[in-house]
């Protein structure tokens, strides 16, 4: 199932396995944890579809603030109620993901986590959607300022509400509401959904290894990482040998190999920079900034700012300076 990918990059020798995003299919063991995973991402498209469209209530909110009254504020409320209910289906898909990502993770990462990309396409390709999924929505929310002026105003008006209406039927109160104000205050807050996921499940698993006194070859640590940087390398490879030729498909590899660059940062306790790194990151960077087909800016930032060890002491002044 795999492919050799003849050249040299970087210094490294190029991975042996070719992950064809266009047409795996769950063979008979990915099947359960294939659908498992699938009955989360099928709802991918359509949260995108709603965060690209989610234009806010700002006009509603700007003339209830600026001349406030029974009218102007009532309108704001009914326009924010359906805005911020949005905004719960984006909060609740994040739930949803941080459940069934450790399941993905112990299926790719047992074993030898190289020949299970390889044998387990269809699992591998789900990896990549949902780093996929994940930046998209990050670099969506990002732009869109509508998102916590809304939620901000949604709480301000709730807390004033809950003292003159106090029978009123409300949906989101405050454990909720506190929990989605925490969740949009981050830039990023898919990536951070997914990183402290992965970060708990590989110290849970250090924990039970621990009890077991595993010996620390082949701990899952070793394999999440092994996983995450062989992702990387694999579709760096792929863009950087041309191996697809729909530009909709460079950029997904191109988004999983930078989605699979920020998790490995911030779970190798050396990060994704150092001298130490399995992973290629010069030519990760420089299959970004030279791809000219579809815009890669929004890779780069979150490159830059939404990893933990690019500006450590050790990380080479090339790599900063690349990054710039």
């Amino acid at each position: 199932m795999g492919k050799i990918i003849g050249a040299i990059h970087g210094g490294r020798q190029p991975q042996d396995i070719f992950l064809d995003f266009e047409n795996a299919t769950p063979s008979e063991a990915e099947k359960e944890i294939h659908a498992t995973v699938a009955g989360v991402l099928d709802q991918g498209p359509k949260i995108l579809d709603k965060l690209f469209k989610y234009d806010g209530c700002e006009e509603y909110i700007r003339k209830a603030i600026t001349t406030p009254g029974p009218e102007t504020e009532d309108a704001a409320w009914n326009a924010v109620l359906p805005a911020v209910d949005q905004l719960q289906e984006f909060y609740d898909f994040s739930l949803q993901l941080e459940k069934c990502f450790p399941k993905l993770l112990i299926a790719l990462c047992k074993d030898d986590p190289k020949e299970t990309l390889a044998n387990q396409q269809a699992l591998a390709k789900q990896l990549a959607d949902v780093f996929d999924f994940v930046l998209r929505f990050d670099d969506a929310k990002m732009v869109n300022p509508a998102i916590q002026n809304d939620f901000s105003y949604y709480r301000r008006t709730l807390n004033r509400l809950k003292l003159s209406k106090k029978d009123l039927p409300i949906k989101i109160r405050d454990e909720l509401a506190n929990k989605m104000s925490l969740f949009f205050a981050y830039p990023t807050p898919m990536m951070k959904v997914l990183s402290e996921t992965s970060a708990n499940f590989v110290r849970e698993q250090e924990a039970k290894e621990k009890e077991k006194e595993k010996e620390k070859p082949g701990s899952t640590k070793e394999n999440v990482t092994v996983a995450l940087s062989t992702m990387a390398n694999v579709c760096h490879d792929m863009v950087f040998e041309r191996k697809f030729a729909s530009d909709a498909t460079n950029m997904f590899c191109l988004r999983a190999m930078t989605g699979a660059i920020i998790l490995y940062d911030h779970i190798s306790p050396s990060g994704a920079f150092s001298k130490k790194s399995p992973i290629d990151i010069k030519g990760c960077i420089n299959v970004l900034k030279n791809y000219v087909a579809s815009p890669t800016d929004g890779l780069l930032n979150a490159l830059r700012f939404t990893t933990i060890h690019l500006n450590d002491p050790d990380t080479p002044a090339g790599i900063k300076q690349m990054l710039n």
